[in-house]
């Protein structure tokens, strides 16, 4: 079941080393991401958007700030738990070079002792939800395609029926239609399975096509907060901004 994520005046700063004093990544977010309902976290690089995505699974912990999950502080949640009960997507996948592709779908059911049986059915059932072939369960990640690797890394994230999905950039290493591809068949899955899903992505037209929410950041705060529609039309000078440099006009 899908949970609301909450995060309540969220603040992150690197800690201090010799090489480097400490440095502010985020600075008080505030916002509620509703259950089943698909959020991109849109910015350039170094806005915060990895950051705050990392905050919901406690790769990141703020400095200050809490963030809740379906209305609890995930401060004092089992890590481990927590972590299995949330999907997790990345843009290299970060499949287990030597496992089958059968047992990297079916690793979060394998660490919770579930029998073979039922593993070896889940993955046949992930594999058919993501578009793939059955046949596809005995290989390894590097005898796949790019586009076959991030649909591996997709239905491992769902396996284990997770109520939140964070995709961090999934999309980015592939070619341009792959990733058309890809986006076609997240979108469509994403309407069959309900999750709370925040995407990280600095593609616009990815955001638009997929979310129904748009957080765009900047240096790490918000500076914009708006349903996908509205986007294109927004008076919001950030959103303007972006607009004008994701579609410019060819060179005449």
């Amino acid at each position: 079941m899908a949970h609301a994520v909450e995060f309540a005046n969220v603040n992150f700063s690197t800690e201090p080393s010799r090489q480097q004093p400490a440095r502010q990544i985020l600075f008080d977010i505030s916002l509620r991401i509703a259950p089943d309902t698909t959020t991109a976290l849109l910015g350039r690089s170094g806005s915060g958007k990895t950051t705050l995505l990392r905050t919901v699974n406690t790769l990141v912990r703020p400095t200050s700030g809490s963030v809740r999950i379906a209305d609890h502080d995930i401060a004092a949640a089992a890590t481990t738990s927590l972590r299995r009960s949330i999907g997790y997507v990345i843009q290299d996948t970060g499949l287990f070079p030597h496992m089958t592709v059968a047992r990297n779908i079916g690793m979060s059911l394998e660490l919770t002792h579930r029998p073979q049986r039922e593993i070896v059915t889940k993955a046949a059932e992930m594999l058919a939800l993501v578009g793939l072939s059955e046949d596809l369960a005995s290989r390894y990640p590097w005898q796949l395609s790019g586009g076959q690797r991030q649909r591996v890394g997709l239905a491992r994230a769902l396996a284990s029926d997770p109520g939140i999905l964070l995709m961090d950039e999934p999309f980015g290493a592939l070619d341009p239609l792959t990733r058309a591809e890809m986006q076609t068949m997240l979108r469509d899955l994403l309407q069959h399975v309900r999750k709370t899903t925040l995407i990280v992505t600095h593609d616009l037209d990815e955001a638009l096509y997929l979310a129904d929410r748009v957080i765009l950041l900047e240096a790490g705060r918000i500076v914009a907060d708006l349903p996908a529609t509205q986007v294109l039309t927004s008076s919001n000078e950030a959103v303007r901004a972006y607009v004008a440099a994701t579609h410019r006009e060819p060179a005449s």
